[in-house]
């Protein structure tokens, strides 16, 4: 087995550190987070949603250091709404490349040929394309001292899904809609259920062999 040890890490080659460290966490998902501010609509894709809690029903990602502009932090700051947007087989090479650096005032929408959609009485634009897509308010954002990264949190105001993926007990059936996982910074890999098990309870713990 390779071992890979602080000093290596540190010292290897820094596209190298970066593809093995952003692998090392495993699939992750793919989501398009959508924002709308004073310079037009926004799109980027980002591999760190993550569930919060359920109730409230809050989701998180993380956001890069502000070192350069960020139109997506920019754009949630100003208007407190963003979407996120599930990314599917179909959609993914255009979703990939919004991570792209456009100038300011370019829509990651128009350049990699996405649609913009406005639903119910949310600010920011969902992706059409997408068959999962959540309205968000912006509740808070934590520094983190270590790399001046953030921890940005939402709260979910709204949910929109394809209802193919809706089961009777309200988990969803992301292969269904032909959900996506990243790993790494540009590796996509589609998903493929190989197990559903009950809640665990000690009283039925299975005799494992």
């Amino acid at each position: 087995m390779k071992s890979f040890s602080e000093e290596e890490i540190q010292s290897a080659d820094k596209i190298f550190r970066l593809n093995l460290i952003n692998s090392v966490s495993g699939y992750k998902s793919a989501n398009l987070i959508g924002t709308k501010g004073e310079h037009g609509e926004n799109l980027a894709i980002f591999s760190s949603v993550v569930h919060l809690g359920a109730n409230p029903a809050l989701l998180g990602f993380i956001m890069r250091p502000a070192s350069v502009p960020r139109n997506t932090l920019t754009n949630m700051k100003e208007t407190k709404s963003f979407t996120i947007n599930s990314v599917s087989e179909e959609i993914i090479k255009k979703a990939h490349y919004t991570s792209a650096n456009f100038e300011l005032g370019v829509s990651e929408f128009s350049a990699c040929k996405l649609t913009p959609e406005y639903l119910g009485d949310c600010h920011s634009p969902f992706v059409q394309e997408s068959k999962l897509k959540m309205a968000m308010k912006l509740e808070q954002i934590i520094d983190i001292e270590l790399n001046d990264t953030m921890l940005v949190i939402g709260s979910i105001e709204n949910i929109y899904v394809d209802e193919v993926a809706v089961t009777d007990n309200g988990q969803l059936d992301l292969n269904a809609i032909d959900t996506v996982a990243i790993s790494g910074l540009n590796r996509y890999h589609k998903v493929e259920e190989i197990g559903n098990f009950p809640y665990a309870r000690v009283s039925e713990l299975p005799i494992f062999e």
